[in-house]
């Protein structure tokens, strides 16, 4: 946009977000102002200035009121949003502009699980239609701050068999891994995590090895994570070192590399039980090549099991229509589900939605295509097929793992305490080559899948 746009732009929005007392004093032609005419602003700038005064109105009216969803109004909104999404990819501003601003007259962040994923959807929408010089560009997209992230992902934690399910599934196989080997491993366990994030997956192990051990006989716990800075990898040493002190006969070690560090800077001790945590980790490495020289890399070290958990979906960078779509489906079920961890109206499922699940629709939308740095999300197909091409063969998850997952969605999936049958509720777990992977499923969306496996020699 031109420098005097930008000021006119801005002008608008101020007056479009003025006080309640002001919008009273002008309560005559009310109507034509909420909802001005797409026809009376000229050219592709217009457009979007008038879609953002659309969006600018709906992000407050979200601060003042609960939206309250008609029935059949979510047919309707995912009808307008497949509309605007082919508008944006054929670069139509006019189409795409009004249907855009009929969602946002629709939609709300506090209404029912379809208009509040179709909120995210529509600003991921307006977004592509920006460059990214302009200031309303960074405005949409602006990203949650480090302690709003971390925020949103304990309640999703705490809340939701999500994160649960893939962590305890994992270490449930890295633990019986370490048991087949007590006799030649001292007792040693050293796990190599390749994405350590805020570490929430390992108390949990600490715990369990905590009560296979005794004062006299300890465990020693090597911990292994590649981090996106020491800053995380330092705060996660600190709360994971100050969670293990409860353990005194579990010996705990942590040693942090930043991503990209080779595996040749990972100390190793002989004769210990070495388990590789690849958990969402291989979608984030954007390219065939990078994820296979990842996979050489761990077949080097010779690990007893590498546990694999991603999400089930195919959002390969093919074409954008097919990537949202994909990811339209998957984040519509994300949305939904949290109906069965939390009510409508809470802050930590605001929290969740706005700086976990919707910051990533829009990066999912918003992509540098000649960086391809979107997600590599693949099915369990795609991944058995790379592992076992990378001398890996998959191996059967012990009935401790179902029991365990089954167990799981019995006391996470529902906010009423008196909602215990998981038949009732929406999630479910199944096995999947013929017990050699483990899914969690939103209805009959299959969410995240675990597996375990074995280097070939």
């Amino acid at each position: 946009m031109e420098e005097t746009d930008e000021k006119l732009l801005n002008l608008s929005l101020a007056i479009v977000t003025d006080s309640g007392i002001e919008r009273k004093r002008k309560r005559k032609g009310r109507d034509s102002e909420i909802s001005p005419n797409l026809n009376s602003y000229e050219g592709c700038e217009g457009k979007i200035f008038w879609l953002l005064q659309m969006r600018e109105q709906i992000f407050k009216r979200d601060h003042s009121r609960k939206a309250v969803a008609e029935d059949g109004k979510g047919l309707h909104l995912i009808h307008l949003l497949l509309i605007s999404a082919s508008a944006v990819d054929e670069n139509s501003i006019d189409t795409a502009a009004e249907n855009l601003g009929e969602l946002y007259q629709n939609v709300s962040l506090n209404g029912d699980s379809v208009q509040r994923v179709v909120a995210y959807f529509a600003d991921g929408l307006t977004a592509r239609l920006l460059t990214r010089k302009s200031p309303f560009y960074d405005m949409i997209m602006k990203q949650p701050t480090p302690e709003e992230e971390f925020s949103a992902h304990t309640d999703l934690y705490r809340v939701s068999p999500y994160y649960q399910f893939a962590h305890f599934t994992a270490n449930q196989a890295i633990i019986e891994a370490f048991e087949e080997e007590e006799q030649i491993n001292n007792r040693a366990l050293h796990v190599i995590d390749f994405d350590i994030s805020y570490g929430f997956q390992w108390p949990s192990l600490i715990q369990s090895l905590s009560e296979k051990a005794t004062s006299n006989n300890r465990i020693s716990l090597r911990l292994t994570g590649f981090g996106r800075s020491m800053e995380e990898l330092q705060e996660t040493e600190n709360r994971l070192t100050s969670f293990s002190k409860g353990f005194r006969n579990v010996v705990f070690e942590f040693q942090g590399l930043l991503r990209g560090s080779k595996l040749i800077n990972v100390r190793k001790k002989k004769n210990e039980t070495i388990a590789v945590n690849l958990v969402f980790h291989l979608n984030t490495l954007n390219s065939y090549s990078r994820i296979s020289e990842t996979l050489r890399s761990v077949h080097s070290v010779n690990p007893s099991i590498v546990v694999l958990v991603e999400q089930e979906g195919s959002r390969r960078p093919r074409s954008f229509l097919s990537r949202f779509m994909e990811s339209l489906h998957y984040f519509a079920a994300m949305f939904d589900s949290l109906d069965d961890c939390l009510p409508s109206d809470s802050t930590e499922r605001m929290s969740i939605e706005r700086n976990y699940l919707g910051k990533e629709i829009k990066n999912m939308m918003n992509f540098d295509k000649d960086e391809a740095s979107c997600s590599t999300y693949e099915k369990m197909e795609t991944w058995k097929g790379r592992m076992e091409s990378n001398g890996f063969i998959g191996i059967k998850l012990s009935s401790k793992s179902m029991i365990q997952a089954k167990l799981l969605l019995k006391i996470r999936s529902h906010y009423c305490p008196l909602q215990f049958d998981v038949e009732r509720g929406g999630f479910r777990v199944f096995e999947r080559e013929d017990g050699k992977a483990i899914s969690l499923a939103w209805q009959d969306r299959c969410l995240i899948t675990a597996s375990a496996w074995h280097c070939v020699q």
